[in-house]
């Protein structure tokens, strides 16, 4: 399946989303932006307070005025200290505001999203943005943006009070300003693609072991350990080029930033001796010239130093802000009622190729399953059985024909009415931490403990849960009590259980089970779906023994139909299949 990533938003739409949310926050962004301004000239002020000092030793001025002076540059100096401190406070409160508003955005937006779209993506991608790209952007928060932002205004009010001393001693040290801005317009086209593939990498690199890791079952079964190894060795290699060109590229950049303080410091000295030996400036303005240039230095170095932190933040700014932008149509569009009764499944005419591919997948498919009926799809790996269910639980659009549940066709609803026609339990089960009663309301929260127990019973897990100390109450999940592979299945099929969809979709929902286990689970599989439409994608046939219908799919089209006794009866392709799984099965 061809992957099509998340939408990367653009850095003038991030600033965009920036701006707006310091909108909303009008009296913490202002009070951050006037203490940070304060810092910056209460910093500045002891410098030009030292030329005066100069100047007054020149003029032989009395002991009171330099004691004044004095004051003053101690009284600045402190001031300067709460503004900075207050500012660095303010910065951060106002990125970690920013930053949770991002975070629960960014989440609540793949949440919401159809989980056609978040397979498109790949999971690799999706977790990479709500995981990886949040912890870059938190940490470019509380180190890289205070920084820029209160050394930008520092630079600022620096050039500033340069001016103020002689506008050619200004002049003079805005000299070096072009150098800066020749480093800074030779770094950033050269560093924002990189980081953005370096994060591209990183992503794909998760995709890599996310994809061996989900499949390990197959990846042994088929002996492809070696070339899953590969693929993730060949990954990271690639995100560890692409660290190495960011260093190198950066370390090219530093030297230009140095190249840049050469410039400035040199024509600094060189103007101010000039006026001086012209009388056209005092000492004490000569003196402090260089100071004041002096003293952008540490704050011009952050800026570069720290706008390799700035741009891997804002790399993955972008990312996190094109979440939030992705189609409003291609999100939940709300709760949708839950549909009561068993429905019929009818699919017409089916035909879905994966972007990018050359051959459809599924053809033409027509199948039909009565109300409260069951089918079972069986068919060699790639055959299409897991397209097919994934469509019938509206995971998808098909390229042509339908997939209709009673009177609802399933390219017509949203994706929340969608998930109440239809329930899907495939063999990736999750225990989410917590409690064992709130796990298994997320299926429906509303459930008493009785309505808890009852789906435990059906899906056989009441007995060992009656044992867990604390019973629903027991914490599960991480932190908790770990359940096996068997035990998750029956905490997955406890949650269908309590689910009202009138019709269920299950894949291979108890491949992870041993063949004891597995034989448990099958007969909790029907007890949980009496009464409900289902669909089986079989993969141990008597999983299709016990359906009331079979299909055989090959190549993505459906070769042979009807009930197991007949298929068998008849000596075709389920019939071989039949005989073969009852020969190994011995």
């Amino acid at each position: 399946m061809t992957t099509t990533s998340l939408r990367t938003a653009t850095g003038r739409e991030a600033a965009r989303w920036v701006a707006a949310r310091c909108r909303e926050v009008p009296w913490l962004t202002s009070a951050t932006v006037l203490t940070t301004v304060a810092g910056a000239a209460l910093q500045v002020l002891p410098v030009l307070l030292l030329g005066r000092v100069v100047d007054g030793v020149v003029a032989d001025e009395p002991s009171s005025v330099l004691g004044t002076v004095g004051a003053l540059l101690v009284a600045a100096a402190l001031l300067g200290a709460a503004a900075t401190a207050a500012s660095t406070y303010l910065v951060g409160r106002l990125g970690a505001d920013l930053l949770a508003r991002l975070r629960e955005g960014a989440v609540r937006a793949v949440l919401a999203m159809p989980g056609a779209r978040v397979e498109q993506a790949g999971r690799g991608d999706v977790l990479s943005r709500v995981g990886d790209d949040v912890a870059v952007v938190s940490q470019g928060i509380r180190s890289a943006v205070p920084t820029v932002f209160s050394a930008g205004v520092l630079v600022v009010i620096a050039t500033a009070g340069m001016f103020g001393l002689d506008w050619r001693l200004g002049l003079a040290g805005a000299g070096a300003l072009p150098a800066y801005v020749f480093a800074l317009r030779w770094y950033l086209p050269r560093s924002a693609p990189l980081y953005r593939a370096q994060r591209a990498a990183q992503a794909d690199r998760a995709q890599a072991l996310i994809s061996g890791l989900d499949g390990i079952g197959t990846v042994r079964a088929y002996r492809l350990e070696d070339a899953f190894r590969e693929r993730v060795t060949r990954e990271s290699w690639r995100v560890r080029d692409l660290g190495i060109e960011v260093f190198r590229l950066f370390g090219r950049f530093v030297g230009r930033e140095n190249r840049a303080e050469f410039i400035g410091l040199v024509l600094i000295i060189v103007v101010g001796y000039a006026l001086l030996e012209a009388g056209a400036a005092s000492l004490g303005e000569v003196a402090a010239a260089p100071l004041l240039f002096h003293r952008l230095f540490n704050p011009l170095g952050s800026i570069m130093f720290t706008f390799d932190e700035a741009q891997k933040s804002g790399a993955s700014l972008t990312r996190l802000v094109g979440v939030l932008g992705e189609s409003t149509a291609a999100r939940l569009a709300g709760e949708a009622a839950a549909v009561d009764g068993a429905h019929p499944v009818r699919i017409e005419g089916l035909t879905y190729r994966y972007p990018g591919a050359e051959e459809p997948v599924l053809r033409d498919v027509d199948l039909t399953i009565p109300a409260g009926g069951s089918l079972a799809l069986v068919g060699a790996t790639g055959a299409g059985k897991t397209t097919l269910a994934a469509l019938v639980a509206g995971l998808g659009t098909p390229e042509s024909g339908s997939v209709r549940i009673g009177p609802f066709d399933l390219a017509d609803v949203d994706d929340a009415q969608a998930r109440a026609l239809v329930s899907i339990l495939t063999q990736e089960t999750h225990v989410f931490s917590g409690t064992l009663a709130a796990d298994l309301r997320l299926a429906a929260p509303d459930a008493s403990d009785a309505d808890l127990r009852d789906a435990l019973r059906v899906a056989g897990a009441d007995g060992w849960v009656d044992a867990l100390p604390g019973g629903l109450d027991a914490p599960v999940g991480e932190g908790g009590e770990r359940l096996d592979g068997m035990k998750a299945a029956q905490i997955a099929l406890a949650r269908l259980a309590l689910g009202r969809a009138p019709v269920v979709v299950l894949d291979e929902s108890t491949a992870e089970a041993g063949s004891q286990g597995a034989a448990e689970l099958e007969r909790a599989v029907l007890a949980a779906c009496r009464g409900r439409t289902a669909l089986f994608v079989a993969h141990r046939l008597s999983q299709a023994m016990a359906a009331d219908r079979v299909a055989v799919l090959d190549a993505g089209r459906v070769v042979e139909e009807g009930t197991h006794e007949d298929l068998v009866a008849r000596g075709g392709r389920y019939a071989a299949l039949w005989h073969a799984w009852r020969e190994g099965s011995r």
